[in-house]
């Protein structure tokens, strides 16, 4: 990052037209206000529980301190301004909104009902503890750079369980790429995709699909943008300003700003810091390291192989997921089953000595023409297709729906009935649970919902539109659309028996 410098500027109190990136260094918002006294006021008295020492009349009573879910990260340079009125102001690239985090957690403090601290972090001196700072937030109107070591120490952040999100207070695009460029090269193999309207992120607290942009009416829906570490949104990038609105204002200084307003805004973020907290212990439980297992090394062998197709979308929703159903298999059957997951991809990989292929997805993806021909021929020798939608997600369902008119173009996915043996091969399934909002959603539904294809007698196709694999892995995914994790242990069992007896 660059060295912090002083600089002289002046701006009138009016909107003007921006020539590059340094008109967007502008300050836009007042500075916090400084933490209260507070002093007590009453006699000296011992206050109980005794024993205790007597406060003295003018003693401040110290409050234990709330625990810190933010750090914002200081970067860039920093300016003097001198407005027309001859008002000068100091700002910097990283803190154009001042009180941002500040007012944004007392808002999402007061409707989450807990208190949250935060602090300016160096990256120089960050610790890189996500359990001691689960958020860090970068904010600016400017180009930001990072150096490598910089973005290995993000990037071992994240993938410990922390959340990156990234604004620019005035929706300016030179931060805005700059900073979608520096996360695409921490994260190399997943890439930035806009986060869906149905993702839990938009519904966590406050249901948030229609929005306000004071200059860009127009424009009605949130746009965000994520990299995701397994299931979770490991990075948020928001392309519009946050920032201002939650400090309760717009953006008047920047004629091309492109903002939320301060409803949207305060919504959005209350939902972040929901967010943050929610997915946690998701995060940690993901970050644990996971062997998969060598496809060029493998040999022959009569273990179950459980093989998982690699595609260009988010392909690992559930890591440690998929190990778990199979440690459940040995216990609970005399099945021989390899730990180790295989990652394949068809079309390039030979899968024709493979019985089982998992295929799970959160957004959309596309099957190019090999991996279509290798799938068709897979199934046309007796392989079993199990898809399983993360998190039941609605683009993911779509995609696979799509997809699958190319790999069986004169078949189609229909209703599993609930006495298909697939329900018998091991556990005899009846009804099962759900998670909450699939309970909400559908309160008639108390059996499993499979989706399937069969060729010659056999079920070769098997879809699970609501979430399997969270249930595998146990931990608590917030407004995830599956199976609660009994129910989705027995039916993973039962579909892999099935798969490996058929």
């Amino acid at each position: 990052m660059s060295s912090v410098t002083s600089i002289f500027m002046s701006f009138l109190l009016v909107g003007s037209l921006v020539a590059d990136e340094n008109d967007w260094f502008r300050p836009l918002g007042q500075q916090p206000k400084a933490k209260p006294r507070r002093i007590s006021g009453g006699e000296s008295f011992p206050p109980l529980p005794l024993p205790a020492t007597p406060l003295r009349r003018s003693e401040r009573k110290r409050e234990p301190s709330p625990p810190k879910i933010m750090g914002k990260v200081i970067w860039g340079e920093s300016a003097s301004f001198t407005y027309a009125n001859g008002h000068k102001t100091k700002i910097a690239d990283w803190n154009l909104c001042p009180a941002d985090v500040q007012q944004l957690l007392l808002k999402a403090g007061r409707n989450l009902g807990l208190k949250y601290s935060h602090d300016p972090v160096q990256l120089s001196s960050f610790h890189g503890d996500p359990n001691k700072t689960p958020i860090l937030f970068f904010s600016g109107n400017r180009t930001i750079k990072f150096d490598d070591d910089q973005l290995a120490m993000l990037r071992s952040y994240v993938m410990k369980g922390g959340l990156l999100f990234c604004d620019s207070p005035a929706g300016s695009p030179y931060f805005y790429k700059s900073i979608r460029a520096a996360m695409n090269k921490a994260f190399p193999e997943f890439r930035s995709r806009v986060i869906p309207l149905d993702h839990p992120f938009y519904h966590i607290f406050y249901d948030v699909e229609k929005v306000r942009y004071p200059k860009k009416p127009e424009l009605d829906t949130p746009f965000l943008e994520g990299i995701y570490v397994g299931c979770r949104a490991g990075v948020i990038i928001s392309k519009y300003g946050l920032g201002c609105g939650f400090d309760n204002r717009e953006v008047p200084l920047i004629e091309e700003a492109v903002y939320y307003d301060v409803d949207s805004a305060s919504k959005l973020g209350t939902n972040l810091v929901a967010y943050a907290v929610g997915y946690s212990n998701v995060g940690r439980e993901e970050a644990k390291p996971e062997l998969f297992g060598s496809f060029d090394a493998r040999k022959p062998t009569d273990e179950f192989i459980f093989a998982q197709i690699r595609h260009e979308g988010a392909w690992n929703v559930h890591p440690g997921g998929a190990a778990a159903l199979l440690r459940r298999l040995r216990l609970d059957t005399s099945a021989r089953v390899s730990l180790k997951r295989v990652a394949v991809e068809p079309g390039k990989d030979d899968i024709s000595s493979f019985g089982f292929l998992y295929l799970t997805g959160l957004d959309d993806f596309r099957l190019g023409p090999q991996a279509v021909s290798s799938l068709k021929n897979f199934l046309a020798g007796a392989g079993t297709l199990v898809i399983n939608n993360g998190l039941g997600m609605k683009t993911f369902d779509h995609a696979v729906r799509r997809e699958l008119k190319k790999i069986l173009p004169e078949a189609g996915l229909k209703p599993v009935q609930p006495a298909h043996p697939i329900f018998r091969s091991v556990f005899k399934i009846g009804e099962v649970r759900y998670t909450p909002v699939v309970v909400k959603a559908r309160p008639e539904l108390k059996t499993p919902y499979f989706e399937g294809i069969t060729i010659n007698g056999d079920l070769r196709v098997i879809y699970s539109p609501y979430d399997l694999e969270a249930g595998w892995q146990g931990s608590e995914h917030p407004l995830s659309r599956g199976y609660e994790p009994r129910s989705a242990l027995q039916l993973g069992i039962n579909i892999v028996m099935y798969a490996m007896t058929h």
